[in-house]
């Protein structure tokens, strides 16, 4: 494992200490552009989440009446007595020639939530999982910053935006961009920030997260609005 994943690692608290913990919850207030333009709107603007850290399970919680549950081979949305309304096997497939501006399903919206808050959280200790390539590359000027960047590639069992993200790490270690861009949206580049960390049982996780266009100068595209914002509240390890 290399030095900067090291040092990343270790500054979120370390491995040792995140291996004691199975789950996370947190409530989430969610906004940005992108739910409408899927045709959602608010389906998701104030939900509570659970994310199983040993295996690729998420449940979003918006309300007693329903629950989503994603894996990466079934989505489902159930009732609060467990009850299936609607599943779909095999998610990711469902997006085949989808464009940034194309409609998503409530399955669909399950699957990308699941899978993106699932990796949120996961990162970046799942780096040492088995199948997962990193090597760091040139550094980056924000701000009035110097960021070191990771190049990271993902396995193909684990799902994510896309198999290929740079991470921009501050000299403290922490994580505070990365850039991905959106499979399941037609490819389309984003830059992701972090920001406000906070220490839930001596782990340092970030609570606000807000995604933005991402220019061909690798420039986030601040003039246009967010297409993402999710700041989480209450997060717990347990």
């Amino acid at each position: 494992m290399s030095e900067l994943v090291n040092l990343t690692i270790d500054a979120q608290g370390g491995l040792d200490r995140w291996r004691k913990f199975q789950t996370v919850t947190a409530h989430l207030l969610v906004g940005g552009v992108l739910w409408a333009m899927k045709g959602h709107g608010d389906a998701i603007q104030e939900v509570d989440v659970y994310v199983n850290l040993l295996e690729q399970k998420t449940s979003h919680i918006p309300s007693t009446a329903w629950h989503t549950l994603y894996t990466p081979d079934r989505v489902a949305i159930e009732t609060g007595s467990d009850v299936i309304v609607e599943e779909l096997y095999n998610p990711r497939s469902s997006f085949n020639g989808h464009t940034w501006e194309t409609k998503w399903s409530n399955l669909q919206l399950a699957y990308f939530t699941g899978y993106a808050t699932w990796n949120y959280v996961n990162t970046p200790f799942q780096f040492t999982r088995p199948g997962f390539e990193v090597r760091e590359i040139e550094t980056w000027e924000e701000n009035n910053e110097t960021w070191r960047r990771l190049l990271v590639k993902w396995p193909n069992d684990i799902h994510t935006h896309s198999q290929e993200q740079v991470f921009y790490i501050d000299k403290e270690g922490l994580i505070r961009r990365l850039d991905y861009s959106v499979e399941v949206a037609g490819n389309v580049p984003v830059v992701h920030y972090l920001s406000d960390y906070q220490d839930v049982s001596g782990m340092k996780m970030a609570t606000r997260r807000v995604v933005y266009l991402r220019g061909e100068d690798n420039q986030p595209q601040l003039d246009k609005p967010a297409i993402v914002s999710i700041d989480f509240d209450d997060l717990q390890l347990t």
